[in-house]
């Protein structure tokens, strides 16, 4: 059976104050993790908490049923949407 290998070929270096590395370092250490992997487990989680909230919509029973229901129903476009597709059309389509 074959493994296939990953290489790691980005890097992001930071430079930071010596009291913000000391306390990496003691972080780290409290999880017995090197400062990197501490650090890029760390960011990976916040990375994904912040993706999660600007991605995923969560509604109450309420709400999501008045969205449904907008949603079901007939679209109207309106002047400013209609010269907005226009535009787009003549910007974006048409090229």
């Amino acid at each position: 059976m074959s493994s296939v290998t990953q290489t790691k070929d980005d890097r992001i270096n930071l430079r930071l104050r010596h009291d913000t590395k000391l306390m990496l370092e003691r972080a780290a250490g409290f999880e017995g993790q090197t400062v990197n992997k501490f650090v890029l487990g760390s960011a990976l989680a916040h990375a994904e908490k912040i993706i999660k909230k600007h991605q995923v919509m969560q509604l109450y029973a309420g709400n999501s049923e008045t969205l449904f229901n907008a949603l079901a129903g007939p679209v109207h476009f309106n002047d400013k949407l209609e010269a907005a597709l226009d535009e787009h059309t003549q910007r974006v389509t048409s090229k």
